[in-house]
C-alpha cells in the first residue's frame, strides 16, 4: 500500500445533532448527538487508513482544544505533522435531519500567523518527498491566503508528489492554477471557479475538458444523489450509487476522494475505481462518522453502482 499525506488547514470538531425536522426560531429537540474530530483531510485519512494505507496528517491546530484530535491521530497511528497554533480549533455544528437535509454552522477558526504558516511549510518540505501522494481538502483558515496556498502547492508538486485537490471558492481557483493531479468539486464549486454554468452532462464535459488541457489528470465531480462523473484522457464515465438511507451527507465528498486516489495509486482498472469509490462515499451518508465500518455492507453497494460511459469521451 501507499505513503499518503493529507493535509487540513482548518480543521474542526464537527458537532452532529440529529432532528426529526428542524423548527428555525423553536425550541428544537435533538434525537442524538455526536462530535468528531474532522476537517476533510483528516476525514479522508480515516477512509484511506481503512483502505491500508500508511497515513501522515498535518495542518494547524488550536492548542486550546487539542485533545480530541490528538486522541484521534493516536487511535488510527497517523504521523503527526500539525503546527499547533494559538486559539482554538473551530466548531462546526450539523443539523441532520430525519429526511437527510443537513444545515451547517460553521465556526471561525483561529488566526495563522506567518510563523506558524513557514513552520509548516518547513515540516513539509522535510518530510513531503516520502510520501506517494498529498490529499489537500478544506477550507483555509484565517491569516492564510491564496498566494500562500498556492506556493504550497507548487512545493508538494516539486517534492514529486501526486496532489490531490478538494476545496472550494479563491483557494479551488488558485488550486487549480497548480495544475494538481486530481481535483473533485462539486457541480457548484466548479461553475464558481471556471465562472460558467454547469445545468448538463455537456457543461460538465466542456470545463472538464478546459482542466485536462491546462495539465490536470484527473476531474472528478461529485453530484450528490445523482453520482459522479469522472474525466481523464480518453475516459468519461459516470457512477450512479444505490439508494441509501441517508444518515448524514457528511464527510461522503470526503470518502469519494479517499476511494479515488486509493484506486489510481493501486493502478485498478477504471471501472473499478470509480465503482468502489462511489460505493464508499454511499456508504458515509448512510452513517454519522468517518471511515469504513461494515465491509459487507460496502460490498453489496460496490455491486449494486451503475456505471455509464458519457457520450463524449475528453482527448
Amino acid at each position: 500500500m501507499a505513503k499518503i499525506l493529507t493535509l487540513t488547514l482548518n480543521p474542526a470538531l464537527d458537532i452532529t445533532v440529529s432532528l426529526q425536522a428542524l423548527h428555525p426560531g423553536q425550541v428544537n429537540r435533538s434525537q442524538a448527538q455526536h462530535s468528531h474530530a474532522a476537517g476533510k483531510g483528516l476525514n479522508v485519512a480515516q477512509v484511506l487508513a481503512d483502505l491500508g494505507h500508511r497515513v501522515t496528517v498535518g495542518g494547524f491546530l488550536g492548542r486550546d482544544n487539542l485533545a480530541p484530535f490528538e486522541e484521534l491521530i493516536a487511535w488510527r497511528g497517523f504521523v503527526d505533522c500539525f503546527v499547533r497554533v494559538p486559539g482554538e480549533t473551530r466548531n462546526n455544528i450539523k443539523l441532520v435531519e430525519a429526511d437527510g437535509r443537513v444545515t451547517d454552522i460553521n465556526g471561525q477558526g483561529p488566526e495563522v500567523d506567518e510563523v506558524a504558516q513557514l513552520a509548516l511549510m518547513r515540516r513539509l518540505e522535510q518530510v513531503a518527498a516520502e510520501h506517494d501522494a498529498v490529499v489537500v481538502a478544506g477550507s483555509l483558515p484565517r491569516g492564510v491566503d491564496a498566494q500562500w496556498f498556492q506556493a504550497l502547492l507548487q512545493m508538494l508538486k516539486g517534492q514529486g508528489l501526486k496532489v490531490a485537490l478538494d476545496t472550494s471558492g479563491e483557494a479551488l481557483r488558485v488550486g487549480l492554477q497548480a495544475q494538481p493531479w486530481l481535483v473533485k468539486p462539486n457541480t457548484e464549486e466548479l461553475g464558481e471557479a471556471l465562472g460558467a454554468a454547469m445545468h448538463s452532462p455537456a457543461d460538465q464535459r466542456a470545463a472538464a475538458q478546459r482542466l485536462l488541457a491546462s495539465g490536470i489528470k484527473h476531474v472528478v465531480v461529485s453530484q450528490g444523489e445523482q453520482g459522479v462523473s469522472w474525466f481523464a484522457q480518453d475516459l468519461a464515465l459516470h457512477g450512479q450509487p444505490p439508494k441509501v438511507r441517508v444518515a448524514s451527507t457528511v464527510g461522503a465528498g470526503d470518502s469519494l476522494v479517499a476511494g479515488m486516489v486509493h484506486g489510481l495509486l493501486q493502478g485498478e482498472p477504471a471501472g473499478q475505481t470509480l465503482r468502489r469509490a462511489t460505493a464508499i462515499a454511499a456508504q458515509a451518508v448512510s452513517q454519522v462518522g468517518f471511515g469504513i465500518r461494515d465491509r459487507e455492507q460496502l460490498a453489496r453497494l460496490e455491486s449494486a453502482v451503475q456505471l455509464t460511459e458519457q457520450q463524449e469521451g475528453c482527448r
